[in-house]
């Protein structure tokens, strides 16, 4: 793969007036050179996404539709190349790659079948009018895409958006710009997407404030997609709304994994290992507090903490090495402060609490209480808290406690009980006997309270990038009152 990547505006590979380096976070080595856009750059790539709008918006459905498809072909033909980079850039586990570039032609796939279901009304006209409900594109939409899930992430901002007929420009994280936007670029180009419909500008963390700000405040602009913190998607939410612009952001959480008395403790074992280390824990949906019944803590710690100490850390191309690097020293230091504070207030380390480079071990605390950071603030690294609970009741007070609403997941062997936890819980998603790490390409995904605004996937999507329309046809029925009728001359 060539170490030096420009930008792609209207259907053209193009350069900055500099480039920023990424490294690879397993072992430090020099990954690529990339163009570092300005915000001249970003109107440019606005620009050619405004003049490409009315055209694409004019395609028809079916034609978007089968361009999308062959991108997804080209990205399954493309699979182990998208998977490489995840790896070497993102320091994303080789398994977590693999899943992530097949489910990123799974996105395409349904965003063209999403083409298809641009739906209108009918509705009743008390004058005989014919009255209509049409969606219609919004124009130009900005995507601002994270470094956890890449390509995924950008793959699930983009398709469906473009499906139902607007054109993107795609600010890729400064950490992951070549999975997460170039890449993806070459596939839409060789699917043969029209030019000046799918733009990539990318950025160094220098610039990204002021290019962010261009690409959601430019007048062209008339959607804004965000997946990423919380504290940048306020800023990113506060400017959309002043602007009376659309905003979907899926932001961050603190997700509970309750484990009640009935459980199958093997199950919850596993869903517990899953939901809090995939991927170093670097999901917004991890499984960041276990919430498990005291009648099993016990068995249920014992049985964890064995498990994760099977865990392989190391470099992440291997497959036995599931726990591969944190994404920066910033990212790091973040989760040593919450474990040391944990520790100093009484949380026990069951296994883990070190690390070695940007690699931090496998970590599970027990004794974790409310009153700890590590219970309310977004870790986002490869640590679990538990927290011992007495009842249903208190499991759900402890699950809400929290200024964050994305997920959930419910260890019960008694699916009412579950359901009904789960009705009770303040979360956009939560699920029974499984854990809170868990996506669709259909689903409304999306969180509540601090966890974002608006839902990715599906109708969902279809309803986020699309403007509803009333339109009448007069057909003689409506009588204007008789003052303002014109009047036979003298």
């Amino acid at each position: 793969m060539p170490t030096s990547r420009q930008m792609f505006i209207n259907g053209q590979w193009q350069d900055a007036a500099a480039t920023f380096d990424v490294t690879n976070p397993a072992d430090g080595s020099h990954y690529a050179s990339v163009a570092d856009a300005d915000v001249s750059d970003a109107r440019r790539a606005i620009d050619a996404a405004g003049d490409a709008a009315a055209a694409w918006a004019a395609t028809p459905h079916s034609q978007r539709a089968r361009l999308l498809n062959k991108a997804a072909d080209v990205v399954e033909r493309r699979q182990q190349e998208l998977a490489a980079a995840l790896v070497a850039e993102s320091g994303s586990w080789i398994g977590k790659a693999m899943f992530e570039s097949g489910a990123a032609a799974n996105v395409l796939r349904a965003a063209a079948a999403a083409a298809y279901q641009v739906k209108g009304e009918i509705l009743p006209s008390d004058y005989g009018k014919l009255s209509m409900v049409i969606r219609q594109p919004l124009g130009v939409v900005a995507v601002i895409s994270p470094w956890n899930f890449p390509l995924l992430l950008s793959t699930r901002g983009i398709a469906v958006a473009m499906a139902v007929g607007n054109t993107i420009v795609l600010k890729p994280s400064e950490e992951t710009p070549v999975s997460g936007g170039l890449l993806l670029a070459e596939c839409m180009e060789e699917a043969g997407i029209p030019a000046g419909v799918f733009n990539v500008v990318t950025c160094s963390r220098d610039h990204v404030a002021k290019v962010g700000e261009e690409l959601v405040a430019n007048p062209r602009v008339k959607a804004v997609s965000f997946t990423g913190s919380t504290a940048v998607g306020r800023q990113i939410g506060a400017l959309a709304g002043g602007l009376l612009k659309k905003a979907c952001l899926e932001l961050g959480g603190k997700d509970a994994i309750i484990v009640l008395d009935d459980a199958d403790i093997g199950r919850a074992v596993d869903v517990a290992t899953f939901g809090c280390f995939m991927h170093q824990g670097q999901i917004c949906m991890s499984g960041e507090r276990i919430l498990v019944h005291r009648d099993i803590a016990d068995e249920f710690t014992r049985r964890f903490v064995a498990n994760v100490k099977t865990l392989g850390v190391g470099n992440p191309a291997e497959m036995g090495n599931v726990i591969g690097p944190i994404i920066n020293a910033k990212q790091l230091a973040g989760i040593e402060s919450q474990v040391r504070d944990a520790e100093a207030h009484g949380a026990r380390i069951e296994t883990g609490g070190t690390y070695a480079g940007l690699f931090y071990s496998p970590t599970v605390l027990s004794g974790v209480t409310p009153e700890m950071r590590i219970f309310r603030e977004e870790t986002f690294g490869p640590v679990a808290a538990i927290t011992v609970i007495e009842n249903d009741e208190q499991a759900i007070t402890l699950a809400n406690d929290s200024e964050y609403g994305l997920s959930a997941g419910i260890l019960t062997r008694n699916e009412e009980r579950g359901l009904e936890i789960a009705r009770k819980l303040e979360t956009g998603m939560a699920h029974v006997n499984d854990a809170p790490v868990h996506d669709e390409a259909i689903v409304p995904f999306g969180g509540m309270k601090n966890s974002g605004l608006g839902r990715h996937g599906g109708t969902a999507s279809i309803e986020t990038f699309t403007e509803v329309r009333w339109v009448t046809v007069e057909r003689g029925g409506r009588h204007l009152p008789p003052p303002f009728l014109e009047k036979a001359p003298d």
